[in-house]
């Protein structure tokens, strides 16, 4: 992959996931929705779910706000260190997202479920 190439991969990994989350942030479900594949699978530390209409109908009932402490990507993969705020508790977490033609195809969260449990 030329430089220029991998500069504009990773713009557009970035811009997607960032998008996703500002759209989650501002309760813009339909444009969070439109950032996934169909088929796109999620793993996190209380739970899996497969497919963007169940992660998104989850996250209309959860309503979850992130704050963006770091961005990192690597050509199509976006790393992101972020507050999550769950309502009564803010927990720090660390999103791990890959894109396949310009939408998030999984991605997994990790963080301490300690606080929430």
């Amino acid at each position: 992959m030329s430089t220029s190439n991998k500069i504009l991969t990773e713009h557009n990994a970035k811009v997607v996931v960032l998008d996703f989350i500002n759209a989650l942030n501002s309760e813009d479900f339909d444009l969070a929705r439109q950032q996934l594949k169909d088929d796109m699978t999620f793993k996190g530390v209380m739970g899996e779910r497969n497919g963007a209409d169940v992660y998104i109908e989850d996250m209309k009932k959860m309503k979850f706000k992130y704050d963006i402490k770091k961005v990192f990507v690597d050509q199509e993969e976006v790393c992101l260190w972020y507050d999550i705020n769950m309502g009564a508790k803010t927990i720090f977490s660390c999103g791990w997202y890959k894109i396949v033609d310009e939408k998030i195809q999984s991605f997994q969260v990790i963080f301490d479920p300690r606080p929430i449990l």
